[in-house]
């Protein structure tokens, strides 16, 4: 017997119980994945499946040519990558000046803060966001007024929206990814800096030199975790933003399944809208894995 046959059935409990996990992801993530055929007939619930006529690529076609679909294929990708980049600099950025304090009740103390609202729903952080940004009393209005600017439309405005969205996603998300990364900052050997403050290295060089270095494994992690959200605005949060006046800058690829699907009720488009987008999301996983090998010799098994 070999070692890793050895291995399999050293560990054959704790496989057990990754049994009851993979039973949901087959129920919910791979059986309705035979609905597929649906983006390729012209599907209606009172026939069902079989009695569909087959209309091959028509469904496709009809996607590219409706008017605005690219324009929300560009608005998914521009707030998409503007979260990723966000999301990758700013907790970065949150943990190194965390792992500076010395105070550990401080940094306790801020890192509940900052990770309290990822536990919150976007039902919940629209709500806030829409009183805070209101044009007539909100904080940050009643902040501008105060300092001689006109009220902006933040909710309302094209201009304004993308970035509201970047924004308040962080808000919520930061807290999470800096997390990850005040823990990465735990496995650098502390005698490095110790070797660098022996040979004259100041902080900004500790940090550049050692620091970095010793957590980018995790940022390339992250990063490639991330590419496969690169056609995910964020349904949640758009959704419960978003409104007709920002359409324009502010309607991705899953409310536009939302709209064409559930109110519209034309299924099979919305069915090869959302196979466009998976097919899309896993080259890009796949990319990213391989940029992954390619950069820092990350490996999956």
């Amino acid at each position: 017997m070999n070692a890793n046959l050895k291995g399999f059935v050293r560990n054959i409990p704790l496989h057990l119980m990754l049994v009851p996990g993979l039973i949901v992801i087959l129920i919910y993530n791979y059986i309705p994945m035979a609905g597929l055929i649906i983006a390729f007939q012209d599907f209606s619930p009172i026939g069902g499946f079989r009695v569909m006529n087959w209309v091959g690529l028509d469904n496709f076609k009809y996607l590219f040519e409706l008017p605005g679909f690219y324009q929300v294929v560009w608005n998914t990708v521009f707030i998409s990558v503007m979260k990723i980049i966000a999301g990758l600099t700013v907790p970065v950025l949150v943990a190194l000046l965390l792992n500076e304090v010395r105070s550990s009740g401080f940094k306790r103390s801020v890192q509940t803060i900052i990770y309290m609202p990822h536990f919150f729903s976007w039902v919940v952080l629209a709500g806030i966001l829409i009183d805070v940004l209101s044009p007539s009393g909100g904080l940050v209005n009643m902040a501008l007024k105060a300092a001689g600017y006109p009220p902006i439309q933040f909710l309302a405005s094209n201009d304004w929206f993308p970035y509201v969205l970047v924004i308040s996603d962080q808000w919520k998300e930061f807290g999470f990814g800096t997390i990850i990364y005040l823990a990465a900052l735990t496995s650098i050997d502390s005698s490095l800096y110790e070797a660098a403050v022996m040979d004259g290295a100041g902080r900004w060089k500790q940090t550049w030199h050692i620091t970095l270095p010793g957590i980018r494994p995790i940022m390339i992690l992250m990063l490639t975790l991330s590419l496969g959200n690169v056609l995910n605005g964020g349904f949640d949060q758009v959704f419960n933003l978003y409104n007709p006046l920002v359409y324009e800058s502010g309607d991705i690829l899953d409310t536009m399944i939302y709209r064409i699907g559930l109110q519209d009720a034309q299924y099979s488009v919305s069915t090869a809208l959302g196979l466009i987008k998976s097919v899309v999301s896993f080259l890009f996983i796949g990319l990213g894995y391989y940029l992954a090998y390619r950069i820092a010799n990350y490996r999956i098994f």
